[in-house]
């Protein structure tokens, strides 16, 4: 399995020098499995430069969204795939409080995109998954769903494939103050000896209490969450749009200081664009 990143950033898309080395774009991720099987989670910007990779193949595509909120969902319509005659595209969308399942193509309607969705030629299948059902296969892959805290709900994942498991849980308020979907000790068993928690990180602990409730963690409680699941490695994820390369720095210093005084083999980094882990 090699996992990409295309876009690691948070509410809007920030353009300009000081977002260069982390980048930008929102929400992307791309999995690729050894039986060829392609695996994106989110499709915001990021997954433009994403579609200009997949477009040179014909194979189906496996889309999980976490939840509706723009961020996660604006890229679509430049995915270059879904302008492919009869490209199978599969959606899975999020578990969100109001089920809006084709948000993702609705966004493409009226005077707001000059493309509807009708339009499109590929061929686009909205697939909820009943939320009876935690676990299903894609291919090679196991994949886990679990609620996340965050305004409206929304989807968290585990893919289990070729030897390795990668958690994706962004957007997702650890700690929230209202009704918790998920607590924290489920979410340490579903991260379970993860090779990889990619974990919303958008906050510091400085942050509060004025930003608690808007639904993301603290980068500190994300740690606390990779070393209570015996994690392999934490990517800090979901990025703030008001910090710079040199803030991500300070905030992945500041993380390692968690982990040196704690003892833990964990490695936390900042994911950033076009970085790539390949596992086994």
């Amino acid at each position: 399995m090699q996992l990409t990143f295309y876009g690691v950033r948070g509410s809007i898309p920030t353009p300009g020098r000081d977002y260069v080395r982390y980048g930008g774009n929102t929400a992307c991720v791309h999995l690729s499995l050894a039986d060829g099987t392609d695996i994106i989670l989110d499709a915001g910007t990021g997954i433009r430069e994403l579609g200009n990779l997949l477009i040179k193949k014909q194979t189906p595509i496996h889309l999980l969204l976490s939840h509706n909120h723009w961020d996660h969902i604006q890229g679509f319509p430049f995915f270059a795939p879904i302008y492919q005659p009869n490209r199978e595209i599969n959606i899975t969308p999020g578990m969100t409080t109001m089920p809006e399942f084709d948000q993702i193509l609705q966004q493409m309607q009226g005077s707001v995109f000059p493309v509807p969705a009708s339009a499109l030629t590929s061929q686009i299948s909205i697939k909820p998954i009943p939320e009876s059902i935690d676990s299903w296969q894609i291919g090679g892959a196991t994949i886990t769903r679990l609620a996340m805290n965050h305004p409206g709900k929304g989807s968290a994942y585990t893919i289990e494939a070729d030897g390795a498991k990668v958690a994706y849980i962004t957007d997702n308020e650890l700690y929230p103050p209202y009704k918790k979907e998920t607590d924290f000790l489920t979410f340490v068993e579903f991260a379970r000896d993860a090779d990889v928690i990619i974990h919303d990180a958008q906050y510091m602990l400085s942050d509060m209490p004025a930003k608690s409730g808007w639904g993301h963690s603290v980068a500190e409680e994300a740690v606390k969450l990779a070393m209570a699941s015996n994690a392999k490695q934490l990517a800090l994820y979901s990025h703030d749009p008001e910090r710079t390369d040199d803030d991500i720095d300070a905030v992945v210093a500041h993380c390692n200081e968690y982990t040196a005084i704690a003892e833990s083999s964990v490695s936390v980094f900042a994911a950033a664009e076009g970085q790539s882990l390949k596992f086994n």
